[in-house]
């Protein structure tokens, strides 16, 4: 049975801020850039091993993906299905409103101008399916959006669990098929 891991990307000035970044492009804080080394160094510690790194074309991903494989010698490239969702009018609003939290239950909405979650899971759950197929063990370098539907991929959750999930900048997770 086959597995991968799925890391989210290091520290951002919006993350500080607690804005939603979503589609929008923000690098890395000093901080974030840190965070993403010591990852690859936890890789190494832990005996992490992996073929590729697949990595969202956001820059806060691609320079956590980078130094990741600068550390490890795991390659990476860009999989632009990894972006972050674009979460419309909430793009660059407070990450812990009431609004916000209300509106990623539902599923059809694109806040507007945006990506519904039916829309983000359609391409994330596709993702999995060719990765699921294939030899290789992957880590994939993504943002909280993705994490969330990477983790509706693998249980059960319901819409108030599923608005609420996350996990933190460059945590480890690995995910088994």
């Amino acid at each position: 049975m086959g597995h991968f891991y799925f890391i989210r990307h290091g520290q951002t000035v919006w993350n500080v801020e607690n804005k939603i970044c979503g589609a929008t492009d923000i690098a890395l804080t000093e901080l974030g850039h840190e965070q993403a080394i010591e990852t690859g160094k936890k890789i190494l510690e832990e005996g992490i091993h992996a073929d590729e790194i697949l990595t969202s074309p956001l820059v806060r991903a691609k320079d956590t993906a980078a130094h990741i494989s600068e550390v490890t010698g795991i390659p990476y490239r860009i999989e632009q299905r990894l972006i972050e969702q674009n979460f419309g009018r909430y793009e660059s609003t407070p990450r812990d409103g009431l609004e916000f939290h209300e509106a990623k239950k539902h599923m059809a909405s694109r806040f507007g101008t945006g990506e519904s979650m039916m829309q983000l899971a359609q391409r994330i759950y596709n993702l999995l399916d060719d990765i699921k197929n294939d030899d290789k063990t992957y880590i994939l370098v993504a943002h909280n959006g993705i994490a969330r539907i990477v983790e509706s991929y693998f249980r059960e959750m319901d819409n108030e669990e599923f608005s609420l999930f996350g996990i933190k900048n460059c945590e480890i997770r690995r995910y088994d098929f």
